[in-house]
């Protein structure tokens, strides 16, 4: 049986507007073909300085099938930007295309959280059932949308929580984006994504992905 190669090319992106489905219907995709002949190799339009080929052609396949091969724009990363809770929030005004958060602490760990919605300030939590969180320690985790609760992601100008449950959230950032911490948490069933339950953040990119 032949195997589809699989690589990405830096190239310009364009972001279009996409419809997330309804949590029940995302539920059925979490098990995707890691790499089948359909698979269509993601385009970045600038190099990631967190995550390398390897790692992107493994968490690729994890995505929703709509978003499967679309471009990759980077649309913020804290050693161009700043460290800024609230900067990081204006970058995704307007925004309509799901997003990827890529993190790397101090300790080297990668780790980070994929939304169909672009991340913004709420009072409520919002998003729905594609949402998923992962690390690499090293090799890929990813911890899918149980079902038991919607807690997917809720913000403010002081803090960011994705996934939730009986007081633990599953990954939280400050609003200086120095620290954060992740516990496993109801939402995800997840691992805590770092070694460190509250570690310290080396770099933090957000990607578009349209």
């Amino acid at each position: 049986m032949k195997t589809a190669s699989c690589r990405y090319t830096l190239l310009p992106s364009l972001l279009d507007e996409t419809f997330p489905l309804e949590p029940e219907e995302a539920a059925e995709q979490e098990n995707p073909a890691l790499c089948t002949e359909d698979f269509h190799e993601p385009v970045l339009n600038e190099k990631s300085n967190i995550v390398h080929l390897e790692e992107i052609q493994k968490l690729a396949p994890h995505f929703p099938l709509r978003v499967i091969g679309h471009s990759w724009n980077l649309i913020y990363y804290t050693a161009r930007d700043g460290f800024s809770l609230k900067t990081m929030y204006r970058s995704m005004t307007d925004l309509v295309s799901p997003i990827l958060l890529v993190i790397r602490d101090t300790d080297g760990q990668i780790f980070g959280a994929f939304s169909s919605t672009a991340i913004h300030v709420s009072s409520c939590f919002y998003g729905n059932g594609e949402m998923f969180l992962f690390s690499f320690t090293p090799q890929l985790k990813v911890f899918k949308w149980t079902g038991k609760n919607t807690f997917f992601m809720k913000g403010d100008a002081d803090s960011l929580a994705i996934g939730g449950g009986s007081g633990k959230f599953g990954l939280w950032l400050d609003g200086d984006l120095n620290h954060g911490g992740s516990h496993p948490c109801e939402t995800f069933n997840n691992e805590p994504l770092s070694p460190r339950e509250e570690f310290l953040i080396h770099d933090l990119e957000i990607w578009a992905l349209a």
